[in-house]
């Protein structure tokens, strides 16, 4: 069965843990990617309610962007508008209570490309007005490596956080008061904090526990791998603006078997 199927998922099965702890759930998406022909090619309200209401206490979602719903004409910088109008479409039909008690995407994250410098303002202020109530940052793909077997950002570039016009855009960024999700590889994490102190103002959100990676050129050398990432991990917590996001550990890259097994894995 390919990864992700739910018929995979449901040959494990197992009492809800800790049913009473209220949550917010930080970190999910929502697309129709039929098209692209990948095993989550739907996730939308039902399936994310089938989710929600499975037995957690799970109060709140915070919807991440995923390049998902963009606008197909008008200027490049403003197609991103379109994930962040889907989303608030999608939040004030879960708000009815419909599809149960959760409020999905109560706050969400969108894309504005902050290479603009000063110019993301009117991106930044585009997704303002689509969703004035839930709207609270940007998250931006920085994942780079040299190797041909890791996939890297969006926007194919290096060391994006030095760049003078990714600096002004976060300072804008900040000035607006919203935040950065950032999602980077374990060896970018230096270039994390030096980022993080040039704009101190900003809230930094890590995403996916600072992107371990254990695939392609980094597979079988955990004497080596895991050290790194601990020690970027140790200097990015010296950064008071800077929070990390404890998830994206079952994904294919940080070399975990778990998906290719017959059943998924429990909780134990």
């Amino acid at each position: 069965m390919p990864f992700g199927d739910n018929d995979w998922l449901a040959l494990t099965q197992e009492s809800t843990l800790e049913p009473e702890i209220p949550i917010c759930d930080p970190h999910h998406h929502l697309w129709d990617m039929r098209p692209a022909r990948i095993p989550y090619q739907r996730y939308l309200l039902d399936e994310l309610y089938a989710d929600l209401n499975s037995g957690h206490n799970v109060r709140s979602t915070v919807f991440i962007e995923t390049r998902a719903m963009y606008r197909i004409d008008g200027p490049e910088e403003m197609r991103p508008v379109g994930e962040v109008e889907f989303v608030q479409g999608m939040a004030a039909a879960a708000a009815t209570g419909l599809y149960g008690p959760a409020r999905a995407a109560a706050a969400i994250v969108g894309h504005a490309n902050l290479h603009l410098g000063d110019k993301a303002a009117p991106v930044l202020e585009a997704l303002q007005t689509a969703s004035p109530n839930r709207f609270r940052g940007i998250r931006h793909g920085l994942t780079w490596d040299p190797h041909p077997d890791i996939p890297n950002n969006a926007y194919g570039r290096k060391a994006q956080l030095a760049d003078d016009g990714f600096l002004a855009g976060a300072r804008v960024l900040a000035r607006m008061g919203l935040s950065l999700e950032a999602w980077m590889y374990f060896h970018q994490l230096p270039e994390l904090v030096e980022f993080a102190q040039a704009v101190p103002d900003l809230t930094i959100i890590l995403n996916h526990i600072g992107g371990l990676l254990r695939i392609g050129p980094y597979a079988n050398r955990d004497e080596e791998v895991l050290p790194t990432w601990r020690q970027g991990i140790a200097a990015v917590a010296q950064c008071p603006n800077v929070y990390v996001k404890l998830g994206g550990i079952g994904q294919p890259r940080t070399g975990y078997d778990w998906y290719a097994r017959n059943q998924p894995i429990g909780s134990e």
